[in-house]
């Protein structure tokens, strides 16, 4: 299928990449023109510097389906510039970590325009290229998502995943309790292996504690893979600030959770130390928290990531 990518930072590239490995035609757009030469160069994507190019890219004859992978505060003001160009029936994907409360909200909008919205989260990191990413897709049009899906399956080659889930904003639901499930996981892996390394015996190697775990005892993970690495390379977490950024997800999980009055202790504490370590209260586990993040989606050891 022809598809068009918005977005060629970290994640919106490799999706790029992997759709064309498989034959999809991939139109490459970009605020910055750079990401789109090495699409072009890197998979032979489509080049375009302009939105109207992006369009003219498509034959009359073709749904047209664009795929954003953007922050979700530019999300509503880039969907009312495609507004002005989609045909009627065209197909917007927002694959960004977006609250799935705005996306039933922007639904409306699309809709009103005579368009269908997908809500994507996708799950993967960095490594979603090489093993495939996890997709959980919500749409009120069964037959997008359907129309879309050869996409899903190819992005999810050899060993990922996707499935629908309902309406709008139920895909964005599912990854946002992803990510506020993570939080937890990661915490809890932090906190664990801190206690190792400043405990009562000060000569446990941490690295070596996290392999025997990885071996198939109950507490067996990517993270705990990540934590293992990590510590075998760089023992001390030398050049790392502790800062954790976190992108909303747990923070809409409370809310969410707060509404249906369900409590989420382990979530809200999860939370309130990467709140804590970006105004300066930092440790081994936060370490630990940063050096994951880095490992499994690129992101940096700074302020701004």
């Amino acid at each position: 299928m022809k598809i068009a990518i918005h977005g060629l930072g970290r994640m919106g590239m490799q999706i790029a990449h992997k759709l064309a490995d498989d034959q999809h035609q991939v139109i490459a757009h970009n605020r910055s023109l750079d990401k789109v030469e090495e699409a072009v160069n890197d998979f032979n994507a489509i080049k375009t510097e302009t939105k109207e190019q992006v369009m003219q890219a498509f034959n009359e004859d073709e749904i047209v389906v664009i795929w954003l992978m953007l922050p979700a505060e530019v999300v509503d003001q880039q969907v009312d510039e495609w507004f002005k160009l989609l045909p009627t029936g065209s197909i917007i994907i927002d694959g960004g970590n977006s609250d799935f409360r705005l996306t039933k909200k922007l639904n409306q909008r699309v809709t009103e325009k005579g368009l269908h919205l997908v809500d994507v989260g996708v799950s993967g990191g960095v490594w979603g290229y090489q093993n495939g990413f996890s997709m959980m897709a919500g749409a009120d049009s069964r037959e997008a998502f359907e129309i879309i899906e050869p996409a899903l399956k190819s992005l999810a080659k050899p060993e990922g995943g996707y499935a629908y889930f309902g309406p709008s904003g139920s895909g964005h639901f599912v990854k946002m309790v992803h990510n506020a499930i993570e939080y937890g996981m990661m915490e809890s892996l932090a906190e664990g292996y801190q206690i190792l390394k400043e405990g009562p015996y000060k000569s446990i190697d941490l690295a070596t504690a996290g392999d025997i775990w990885q071996h198939h005892s109950v507490i067996t993970s990517w993270l705990n893979e990540l934590c293992r690495d990590e510590l075998k390379d760089n023992p001390q977490l030398e050049n790392n600030n502790g800062y954790v950024a976190q992108n909303g997800e747990a923070k809409w999980t409370l809310e969410t959770a707060q509404r249906y009055q369900l409590p989420m202790p382990a979530i809200q504490a999860a939370l309130n130390v990467r709140i804590a370590s970006q105004q300066g209260q930092v440790s081994f586990a936060t370490k630990l928290l940063a050096a994951m993040r880095n490992r499994f989606g690129g992101h940096a050891f700074n302020k701004d990531d």
